[in-house]
């Protein structure tokens, strides 16, 4: 087994997830493609760099680009961030720098994510990770964007949490609302020129550096620590494929 490929464990766990194959069509190994498709988010490589022992890289390229179309891959993601228990949810972004590859679109074309921030043209991943740092909401906007409108969106989707950590770029009366509306408890600090000042529980909030250590290990996939792809959906695919396996590296660990 080479050194990115899935083990039997991580296989068992993704293999029910996938589509079903139509009657009569018979379709390229999924195990094979999947292994094809991690070593280029974990190297970074072109597509075109992909070793033989994958197969062609235009059917490796074509299922991932197809899937990721069709919603398969976070589809996948969501499935496991599912099994979370979300009674806590600490919030955070991370810019990304864009590829000259990624960054070229027609003038007046769809919105891709892709904005002009301190560092150049980049994208911010938005990332929601529970009490066990495991990633349970993704979402994407352009670098510049604030994080708080982003925020709003996250914060909605959450079912259950009991507890919403944030750093001092979501204060504001609004999220707090929303926050305190759903049941749960904000724990983000006062910006430092507010006149109050809101008190925020330091063991809780000492854990936010859980989203942190996700950013870190998301980065890890150098495919999703720089943006070569020129779709969103595309990025968003890759970052949803990576936090995949980084659950199913817990499973697999547990069993």
């Amino acid at each position: 087994m080479a050194r990115f490929d899935l083990s039997d464990a991580e296989w068992a766990i993704i293999a029910p997830l996938l589509p079903n194959k139509p009657r009569g069509v018979a379709r390229t190994d999924d195990r094979r493609v999947l292994n094809g498709i991690f070593y280029i988010l974990r190297t970074g490589s072109p597509w075109r760099d992909l070793p033989e022992r994958y197969g062609p890289y235009t059917t490796v390229y074509n299922r991932f680009n197809r899937w990721a179309k069709a919603g398969v891959w976070i589809n996948v993601f969501n499935a496991l961030a599912q099994q979370s228990p979300e009674s806590m949810a600490f919030i955070d972004s991370s810019i990304i720098r864009a590829h000259q590859h990624a960054a070229g679109r027609k003038k007046g074309g769809p919105d891709h994510a892709i904005g002009l921030s301190r560092g150049g043209l980049s994208t911010k991943i938005h990332a929601v990770v529970d009490e066990a740092g495991l990633p349970i909401r993704l979402a994407l906007s352009p670098g510049q964007a604030s994080d708080k409108a982003t925020g709003a969106a996250l914060i909605a989707s959450l079912r259950q949490a009991r507890h919403v950590v944030a750093d001092r770029g979501y204060d504001a009366r609004a999220l707090i609302e929303q926050i305190e509306a759903a049941g749960a408890e904000a724990h983000i600090p006062t910006q430092r020129d507010r006149k109050v000042q809101r008190s925020v529980a330091r063991d809780i909030y000492r854990q936010r550096n859980l989203v942190e250590r996700y950013f870190n290990k998301l980065k890890h996939f150098r495919r999703c620590a720089t943006r070569f792809d020129k779709l969103a959906r595309n990025f968003l695919a890759a970052i949803a494929l990576a936090s995949t396996r980084l659950w199913t590296r817990v499973y697999e660990s547990t069993t």
